[in-house]
């Protein structure tokens, strides 16, 4: 990848897409495309084929998804399978259509069946069942890897995929109701912190196990991926090492200074008692992850903390 090649990130305003353009600029590549939902719905096959036909970009960057925790994943079933499966269709379609030199192509650990052995091995993949509650998102991430090997057997492109763990970082989602379990967390604490309450409930019984990683670090892989892995088989992306969800709530909890006491709710569900992904194909290749979850978690909370301060000035000017 040259520093003047024209490189699109789908899904630039996301979490991931943000942080992959931020560490791109930082690196010094200065031909960057971009196009917001609002200008470009990636839905649309038209309209992506258009943007492809204009643009003729030489890298791609698939950050672009419909993403979210548990609740969104079960409500919106149907959303998260045939949006995920239109955006990744028409895009790959239309990187082989205009002799884009790489694509990589960023799925989610959760493709990985329910039950599969920890830590996680890319071979595991189609092993067995998926956990029900987000199987539309997850059956939608393994079409698009599937396409990109399919592309690659057929066409011989170089259309790369990696999946990554559990992620956190800046531009997350901290609606209680659609996002993941630290962001949730984090405005959980925060909140009850403001409001003196004596305690936070959490969800379940604290005992599984998660990794964390921050976006930052994905986006660093990302590029490492780009510049660096030309295979076929899908790559997983991972700090290597995880923390029960008890031990993050406690972690926060100290974090935002929350005098209160913790009550785990466990007639919540807990989900897959583990979930912690092999990195040792990645370490081999030599990227390690470089943000530590306690150093993350300040970054990500300093931010929510100033997010939080413009929205309450902004709303006090309205």
């Amino acid at each position: 990848m040259h520093f003047s090649d024209k490189i699109y990130v789908a899904g630039h305003r996301g979490m991931v897409g943000s942080a992959i353009i931020r560490k791109l600029t930082a690196a010094g590549y200065t031909n960057l495309v971009t196009r917001s939902s609002r200008e470009l719905d990636l839905r649309d096959q038209q309209a992506v084929a258009d943007f492809f036909e204009t643009e003729q970009p030489d890298y791609v960057f698939l950050a672009a998804a419909k993403v979210g925790g548990i609740v969104a994943n079960n409500t919106w079933r149907a959303d998260f399978l045939y949006d995920n499966l239109m955006i990744e269709a028409n895009i790959i379609h239309q990187a082989y259509v205009a002799n884009v030199k790489k694509l990589l192509f960023l799925g989610s650990s959760c493709i990985y069946p329910k039950m599969a052995p920890q830590p996680l091995k890319e071979e595991y993949l189609l092993s067995g069942y998926l956990e029900q509650t987000n199987e539309p998102y997850a059956i939608a991430k393994i079409a698009g890897i599937k396409l990109c090997e399919a592309y690659r057997d057929q066409h011989g492109c170089n259309f790369i995929s990696a999946m990554p763990t559990n992620l956190y970082g800046y531009n997350d989602n901290y609606d209680l109701q659609s996002s993941h379990v630290l962001p949730a967390l984090i405005r959980k604490f925060h909140e009850a912190k403001e409001r003196n309450e004596p305690q936070v409930v959490i969800w379940g019984t604290g005992s599984p196990l998660r990794e964390f990683m921050h976006a930052d670090d994905l986006a660093d892989a990302s590029i490492f991926l780009m510049k660096n892995y030309n295979d076929k088989a899908t790559i997983n992306v991972g700090v290597g090492e995880d923390i029960s969800i008890i031990q993050l709530a406690e972690m926060i909890r100290e974090m935002v200074g929350f005098e209160g006491r913790i009550v785990l709710d466990a007639t919540r569900p807990d989900g897959t008692p583990r979930k912690i992904l092999d990195v040792s194909k990645l370490h081999r290749l030599g990227w390690r992850h470089k943000i530590s979850l306690r150093e993350g978690l300040r970054q990500v909370y300093a931010d929510f903390v100033e997010k939080r301060a413009n929205e309450m000035q902004e709303s006090i000017h309205h």
